[in-house]
């Protein structure tokens, strides 16, 4: 087993506000000091009566997305493995045309620059010769059949860009974790904020930050090519549940293919794949079909008390919804996740000497005690299950307990044995005379049911095969921000992070070869119009 290597913390990877950067291609020497050789070129052609593109790639790394709109010309892009940063400008339209369709201007890509100029019509292209592998037709809210029917050359660009992205947002994510971010911890989680405001600004959104009362939240938004169409919701986090100074003992590492270190899995793998799938797209000159909405909040980890209103908040009129938590270890995407409740069980007794007056107090430590092998009974009921995960009590061994408490995480598979067990908690009554016993709900979040019909996971499949990859879903047992829309019906998928295994444990780690297939995904999901996902009397 080779040995594992700590990520440079000076890795140049956010050269500009924390913009993904992709690797320079050595300048060869015959085409020194041509500004033509070493940039992207651009034609046009003639109009035709639909939007369309088409791609091809080289095995030099050269990417060419060719667009064509009706009334407009046709621009050609070749982007080579020397375009370095991104931070799109949105290319100068003439008058008509579609949002997004480039007719002339500069597009900048990092250093490298896109050049949009007329030219002379050429004759209309042949058909292509090489077709997409086949995958079921599934009408789109344009009345077209196949995934990628707007866009049918997309696929092979979008894979061949994610390959070369794939290093960058590798140390993106490293040095996301690199900025330690412990629920409760509003200066580290504002200072991780504002990091990740500025990656995600530069690749085009507009940023809103949310005060919380343990640290700020994020709502990021993406404009669309229709803006008339309901925006798709994507939801995050970056609080974690490692302790601050964890690195001191734990650096972030690469080794045998995988990156290891505190949060890489879960979620800040997530969030540098999403920010290198909108930095590809706009590499590529391609928008998001329809409005994006991002929301990322400081509290996910302990259950979303505070930033619960902000994903509420967007959930009205969304299309679907997307969680960038870590897929299951196969790389499968989540469907379903149990409802999960915290409640604290306080107890309290009274004070006394422990060895002169010990008949005249109440401990409070032998209460809880009690309580608890009293709630695992109570917690039995099918699909349910319980962990104590904290407990603290008394002050000093001579002192009988006047106070002690627990915290307790619940998981349910249906909303039932959620309703049953929190009434069995309320009606906890003490069972020594002199003790009192307090049971609070800090946070709850409803099971989200599997659905027979998934019209959604459907469409991403049918996207996946496209991109060369296999890809399924299950459900999970673990609870998060997709809870609350799937539990109302909402067209809901979570997964869409790092593929990877271990959150929350010591060997929290990433497939360092599975991050490029998940950015071309995303960025495919985000540049496709999407199947009709819900029946017209469900609205």
């Amino acid at each position: 087993m080779a040995a594992a290597t700590p990520v440079p913390t000076t890795a140049p990877v956010a050269v500009a506000a924390g913009a993904i950067t992709a690797p320079a291609a050595p300048t060869p020497a015959a085409t020194t000091g041509s500004a033509a050789a070493s940039a992207a070129t651009a034609s046009t052609a003639t109009a035709s009566a639909a939007t369309v593109s088409t791609a091809t790639a080289s095995a030099d790394s050269t990417t060419t997305v060719t667009t064509t709109t009706a009334g407009a010309t046709t621009a050609t892009v070749t982007a080579t493995a020397a375009t370095t940063a991104f931070t799109p400008v949105e290319p100068t339209r003439t008058a008509g045309a579609a949002p997004g369709t480039a007719a002339s201007g500069t597009v900048r890509t990092g250093t490298a620059r896109t050049t949009l100029a007329p030219a002379a019509p050429t004759p209309a292209a042949a058909p292509p010769t090489a077709a997409a592998p086949h995958t079921p037709a599934v009408p789109d809210s344009e009345g077209q059949t196949g995934p990628t029917a707007a866009l049918p050359g997309l696929p092979q660009a979008l894979s061949t860009r994610a390959r070369t992205l794939a290093g960058a947002v590798r140390r993106r994510c490293a040095d996301l974790a690199r900025i330690e971010s412990p629920s409760g911890d509003a200066p580290r989680l504002n200072a991780l904020a504002e990091e990740l405001a500025a990656g995600f600004r530069a690749t085009g959104a507009t940023v809103q930050r949310e005060p919380g009362p343990a640290g700020d939240h994020l709502v990021l938004q993406w404009e669309g090519r229709d803006e008339s169409l309901p925006h798709l919701l994507v939801v995050g986090h970056h609080d974690t549940v490692w302790p601050a100074g964890i690195l001191t003992d734990w650096p972030v590492t690469e080794q045998d293919g995988t990156l290891s270190g505190p949060g890489v899995v879960d979620m800040k793998g997530g969030l540098a794949i999403l920010e290198g799938a909108f930095a590809l797209l706009a590499d590529l000159g391609q928008r998001p079909h329809r409005t994006v909405r991002l929301v990322v909040v400081s509290d996910e980890e302990v259950g979303s008390p505070d930033g619960r209103r902000l994903v509420e908040r967007q959930l009205r009129d969304a299309a679907a919804v997307l969680g960038l938590e870590p897929p299951h270890p196969d790389g499968r995407l989540k469907t379903a996740r149990r409802g999960s409740t915290r409640v604290r069980l306080t107890v309290t007794g009274r004070e006394a000497h422990a060895g002169n007056d010990a008949a005249d107090g109440v401990s409070a430590v032998d209460e809880l005690v009690d309580q608890l092998v009293a709630v695992r009974g109570l917690t039995s009921l099918p699909g349910t299950e319980l962990n104590a995960g904290r407990i603290s009590g008394g002050s000093r061994a001579n002192v009988v307990a006047g106070r002690a408490e627990a915290e307790l995480g619940l998981r349910f598979s249906t909303t039932e044995a959620q309703r049953r067990t929190l009434d069995n908690l309320a009606r906890l009554t003490a069972l020594r005379p002199g003790a009192r016993v307090r049971t609070e709900v800090l946070s709850s979040r409803p099971a989200w049911p599997e659905r027979s019909a998934n019209p959604l996971l459907r469409h991403v499949r049918s996207l996946a095969a496209v991109l060369g990859q296999q890809l399924d879903g299950g459900p999970a047992g673990g609870a998060g921000d997709t809870n609350l829309p799937g539990s109302r019906g909402l067209p809901t998928l979570d997964g869409f992070g790092a593929v990877g295994g271990g959150a929350h444990a010591r060997h929290e780690h990433i497939r360092i070869d599975q991050l490029a297939p998940r950015i071309a995904l995303l960025a495919a999901l985000l540049a496709v119009p999407l199947p009709r996902l819900r029946d017209r009397s469900e609205g």
